[in-house]
């Protein structure tokens, strides 16, 4: 069966001015570019959009900008999550949701609630929207970590809950979700190093960091892989596997935006807290992509 949210979704970084301010024509290049070489879908406001840094305002921008640009040729996902449920509920009824077709929400953070904290919380949301969501555990960013068990049970109690974004980097974890998910809800990796074998086993599809900007070759190597071609699927995951690397050496997005940069797409200023990967790690990125 083919899923919504099946194949490569992008996690959108935002480009940035010298002076902070969001460069929406360097947005607009990398819409096209990403869709002109493949990706399924994109993901706005994901943690690759450097999100926390943006305001309410500018959160609204983007979101309405990468609709209007997408055209409609993609499907349009919108990241809306957090560690307060009562502020992600009113999100939801405060942001312009028409046109979007899933939205990604993140396990709390900070808060550290136990597993059945975690359910209430995705039960609420669920509960709150009509909207297909998304789940989203990344142990490493939140502090914690949804098992497989607790997400299983909201696949199963909540049909508008249809997919999930793993990157908890466990293989184990990713085995026992595709077991045991409803035919509905879809295994999808948050691991682009990982994506390769992960799809050998069951999984879906990624939402990628890698796509912004090693899209072309990062969704045909999907494609194949989906497709059991795994010999065209190996060459690509082997040519692209140390770019990926370097992507997240020194955090994300910090890798991504200085490719980017390098490709002309945008230009490499981030938001502090975070800044540009070091001149040691833009060395070894300029040599690859050489």
């Amino acid at each position: 069966m083919t899923h919504k949210f099946q194949g490569s979704g992008v996690a959108l970084i935002t480009p940035f001015h010298e002076d902070g301010s969001i460069d929406f024509p360097s947005l607009e290049t990398l819409i096209h570019h990403v869709i002109d070489n493949g990706v399924d879908y994109l993901v706005a406001l994901g943690t690759t959009a450097e999100t926390p840094t943006l305001s309410t305002k500018e959160k609204k921008e983007i979101l309405a900008f990468v609709i209007e640009k997408a055209a409609s040729r993609v499907h349009v996902v919108c990241g809306i999550g957090g560690n307060n449920t009562a502020e992600v509920l009113a999100q939801l009824k405060e942001y312009e949701l028409t046109k979007v077709a899933g939205l990604l929400s993140v396990v709390p953070y900070y808060n550290k609630p136990i597993q059945e904290g975690l359910y209430q919380h995705f039960k609420a949301i669920a509960q709150a929207t009509d909207k297909d969501i998304i789940l989203y555990n990344v142990p490493g960013r939140t502090g914690g970590n949804m098992l497989p068990a607790t997400s299983l049970r909201l696949a199963n109690e909540f049909k508008n809950i249809i997919a999930i974004k793993e990157a908890s980097g466990s293989m184990t974890a990713c085995m026992e979700l595709v077991q045991g998910a409803p035919a509905h809800f879809a295994i999808l990796s948050g691991d682009d190093d990982l994506v390769l074998p992960q799809i050998a086993m069951g999984i879906k599809g990624v939402i990628s960091v890698a796509a912004n900007c090693f899209t072309k070759d990062f969704t045909n190597m999907v494609n194949a892989a989906l497709k059991n071609d795994f010999e065209i699927a190996r060459h690509l995951h082997y040519k692209m596997l140390q770019g990926i690397n370097l992507l997240f050496v020194e955090g994300n997005p910090g890798g991504v935006k200085a490719v980017l940069s390098e490709m002309g797409i945008c230009k490499n200023y981030l938001r502090l807290p975070l800044v540009p990967v070091s001149e040691g790690t833009l060395k070894k990125i300029k040599e690859y992509l050489s």
